[in-house]
């Protein structure tokens, strides 16, 4: 598994916003100018998370986007399957039941899962709050 920019700015934007809780909506601009970002890329981005419900946004003078709810509501690794998709370590055990049609005979499969459950708990149990 390798996490993508897409990923990495994923957590970057909501720590950004999580840090510039106020009660005030946070414009893409600003954010892009303290992560030293694209604002171009981040609109794909927070559009994912925006129609995920991850954030709430507002048009217009004084809009911009912030938290839809607390840091600790949110893990990690909600947010990065989120824009990622997946995050298992292989192809095999991204989908329940698998469909290889070696998975039967394979002597790594339990490896792989093992990984994957490693991978999911350990991202599970970590928070916005806890980056912050």
């Amino acid at each position: 598994m390798m996490v993508t920019t897409k990923g990495r700015y994923a957590l970057r934007i909501m720590l950004d916003l999580a840090d510039n809780m106020g009660g005030e909506y946070v414009a893409l601009k600003d954010i892009a100018a303290r992560q030293e970002m694209s604002v171009k890329y981040l609109e794909s981005i927070i559009s994912a998370l925006s129609k995920a419900g991850y954030v709430t946004a507002l048009r217009g003078k004084g809009g911009g986007y912030k938290l839809a709810k607390e840091p600790g509501e949110y893990t990690v690794g909600s947010i990065l399957r989120l824009v990622e998709g997946s995050i298992a370590p292989v192809a095999c055990v991204e989908k329940a039941p698998n469909g290889c049609d070696k998975a039967g005979g394979c002597r790594t499969l339990p490896l792989w899962q093992g990984l994957e459950k490693v991978i999911d708990d350990y991202l599970e149990s970590k928070t916005l709050a806890d980056l912050m």
